[in-house]
């Protein structure tokens, strides 16, 4: 079962101070029959503020049935994704749940659940210029992250970017690939949301944005973004590492077991498939581990 918090944080503030009690000790916690959960409300169709004030979108979908498989009350709230980590582990919530990425630097601090997502990144331009098209049949490029391999293609996406402005979303996955690949011949300025970078492509204050293909979706369909086109190919593999998972303390291994459990049903029973078809248009289930 699933409450959402109120509003961004003023709602989740109020939601906490009520629902304190159950993270004050370790023995309550380990219960588990609540859980506080901590999404952005901002990343459409991952997850969005609706007028009312609740979430909607592919990850509060997939977690009702997270939640219900586990037999747990989830307690929705919001929270700024660099804030998230930091929230998580003053004990302000339980799980994190923002297309959060699994990345060897997050898993020094916190413990992931096994991946419900694995997402192509891309760059859109207005009306897909600054890159080249994509000769037909080789729409997507596989990258591993070996530099030695991916070196052909971050060479040819450094010679069109050249002194151009690319904008991303600050501590995301891909934030790293495009400091460390273009930082030294192109302008680099990052977002809190991705829709404030859409925002500022559309009214030609950067040359190109950069993000998932899952947020494109949504975006590329808003009639104010009409004039925006992927730019080049979409950029796929083990690069942005193993998938989006949810975040947990390492202290609370158990509670991780429940959602991986959890997880692993949602892809047998095809739920993970119809949500991602639903929200994303594209199949972006993880593969069976």
């Amino acid at each position: 079962m699933i409450k959402a918090g109120g509003r961004r944080l003023a709602g989740w503030i109020g939601g906490f101070v009520a629902g304190a009690a159950i993270l004050m000790t370790p023995a309550q916690a380990k219960e588990w029959t609540k859980v506080r959960v901590a999404l952005t409300g901002a990343y459409e169709p991952w997850n969005f503020t609706l007028p009312n004030g609740k979430l909607g979108g592919f990850e509060p979908e997939l977690l009702e049935y997270l939640c219900a498989h586990a037999k747990l009350e989830c307690i929705l709230g919001t929270q700024d994704f660099n804030g998230m980590i930091p929230a998580l582990q003053a004990g302000k919530f339980d799980v994190l749940m923002d297309s959060m990425s699994i990345t060897e630097e997050r898993r020094k601090v916190i413990a992931f659940s096994r991946p419900y997502a694995a997402t192509p990144v891309a760059f859109v331009a207005v009306d897909g210029d600054v890159l080249p098209k994509p000769e037909e049949g080789k729409a997507t490029v596989y990258l591993t992250g070996d530099d030695a391999h991916d070196k052909p293609v971050i060479d040819e996406l450094r010679k069109h970017l050249k002194g151009k402005t690319i904008g991303l979303q600050t501590g995301v996955s891909y934030t790293a690939f495009i400091e460390k690949h273009f930082k030294d011949v192109a302008r680099i300025r990052l977002y809190k949301t991705a829709a404030e970078h859409t925002l500022d492509l559309v009214a030609g204050r950067i040359d190109v944005a950069f993000d998932a293909i899952t947020y494109w979706t949504a975006a590329l369909e808003r009639p104010e973004n009409k004039k925006l086109a992927y730019a080049g190919q979409i950029i796929t593999g083990p690069v942005w590492g193993e998938g989006e998972a949810l975040g947990i303390r390492k202290s609370d291994d158990d509670l991780r077991k429940k959602f991986d459990d959890a997880i692993a049903a949602a892809l047998e029973d095809g739920t993970l498939l119809k949500l991602s078809q639903k929200w994303f248009k594209a199949d972006l289930t993880p593969k069976a581990e």
